[in-house]
């Protein structure tokens, strides 16, 4: 059977999962003529893939986001170039700072342990547990503004505030500029991963990314004068054997908080919504068991998780199970489509269902990209689901389209207007 399936097409995004059963069958490498990349649908090869380093490299990762074509070196690619310049002149960094500051996501053995050591103090099981009565704090100020409210929008007065209000805080900012954090964020998703990606200066991205460079460098400043308890500062501060980041370093780290620590969370809280008010019968089940609220949120991350797919690489010619991937091949790893495979799931694969035993699914990578924050956005899902609970099962979807996140990376509702039954 012959699948049509392109990564960045938009006409996937309201349901991709028909076309991703599809791959899974008929088409488990999938080669994306268009795109010229190849996709991986199945969840035991997207495991092998991501857990791979000696055969697939993360460095993919640069290379898509900078619009390179799959396979082009971005320094020689033309597009890749033209947008590189654009950064250059947003960000108060050369191309050549630019090219060679370590990225969290794209770097590969040996260079991505110490970074990931340096990043990861400002992640700690403590430090993430510590901020649980401050979650509980910005979540009772949403919630309270929506009881009693014959109508209200999910995402603009809880699933976006809180995760920007939290990774605002604990960058050390102004709680003020969090809608300032929010607006660039959107521009850069949009950007690198959507609707702008074909000509980024057509759109707000490059100047949402000088605002934001202008204002970080500000901080950071300060910061290196007098040094606080805050993310910033424990990135720019040598500790131990390791090094502190370059500014550049600090610069794509916050951007990857941005659309990591914000988008993602956003669009989780979304997701898990979704599903509960259009499966009533495992809304009541939740109300009637709350110590199910963890379980809710990992079938979410499962069955309709915020992040869709991410790259690598082939260092060479690679044997799947589903196939060879030549070497130099940009593979596209479909998590979404990995995380319904019936041959992992059983059967029932495609169902939403809130007592599943979720261990294994990719919602959060694997390996040495295992999501950084994924402690931090459990959390924040948490805690927000456990306040809503009593709200939910007297509310219902407005009858509108939906209109997903400009991304065919991330998956999210932009909004989800609601409104209580009668």
């Amino acid at each position: 059977m012959d699948v049509r399936y392109e990564p960045f097409s938009e006409l996937q995004r309201d349901d991709p999962y028909p076309t991703y059963a599809l791959l899974r069958e008929h088409a488990p490498l999938h080669f994306a003529e268009e795109a010229n990349v190849w996709c991986v649908s199945r969840h035991d090869d997207a495991l092998a893939v991501l857990r791979s380093v000696e055969g697939f490299s993360s460095d993919a990762m640069r290379t898509v986001l900078m619009g390179a074509r799959p396979g082009a070196d971005p320094m020689t690619d033309p597009e890749a170039l033209k947008r590189m310049m654009a950064f250059a002149h947003a960000l108060p960094f050369s191309l050549q700072e630019m090219v060679t500051a370590r990225n969290l996501i794209s770097e590969d053995p040996p260079r991505h342990g110490p970074l990931r050591n340096i990043v990861n103090r400002g992640f700690t099981p403590r430090r993430i547990a510590a901020w649980e009565p401050r979650l509980r704090e910005i979540v009772a100020e949403c919630v309270a503004g929506l009881r009693g409210a014959r109508g209200f929008d999910l995402i603009d007065q809880l699933a976006m505030p809180l995760p920007v209000r939290a990774i605002s805080e604990m960058l050390g900012v102004e709680p003020e500029r969090s809608a300032d954090f929010k607006r660039w964020n959107d521009e850069i998703i949009a950007g690198l991963t959507g609707s702008g990606r074909e000509e980024i200066a057509a759109t707000g991205m490059v100047g949402a990314l000088s605002e934001l460079s202008g204002y970080l460098t500000r901080v950071v400043r300060e910061r290196e004068k007098s040094p606080g308890d805050d993310l910033i500062s424990t990135l720019i501060e040598a500790q131990g054997g390791d090094a502190a980041l370059e500014p550049a370093e600090v610069m794509l780290f916050v951007l990857l908080l941005l659309a990591a620590g914000n988008e993602t969370t956003t669009n989780l809280l979304g997701n898990c919504v979704k599903a509960l008010l259009a499966h009533p019968e495992q809304l009541e089940r939740l109300c009637a068991d709350p110590s199910l609220v963890p379980n809710a949120i990992e079938e979410t991350l499962r069955w309709d998780g915020p992040v869709q797919i991410v790259f690598r690489r082939a260092r060479r010619d690679v044997e799947l199970a589903c196939g060879t991937v030549p070497a130099d091949a940009t593979v596209f790893v479909l998590i979404g489509a990995a995380n319904r495979d019936e041959k992992r799931w059983g059967p029932d694969a495609g169902a939403f269902r809130i007592d599943r035993d979720t261990q294994g699914h990719l919602g959060f990578g694997v390996g040495n990209h295992f999501c950084l924050g994924a402690s931090l956005a459990r959390l924040e899902a948490r805690v927000a689901l456990e306040a809503l609970l009593d709200e939910l099962p007297h509310l219902r979807r407005v009858a509108a389209p939906d209109e997903p996140v400009d991304s065919f990376m991330l998956r999210g509702p932009r909004h989800l207007p609601l409104e209580r039954a009668a």
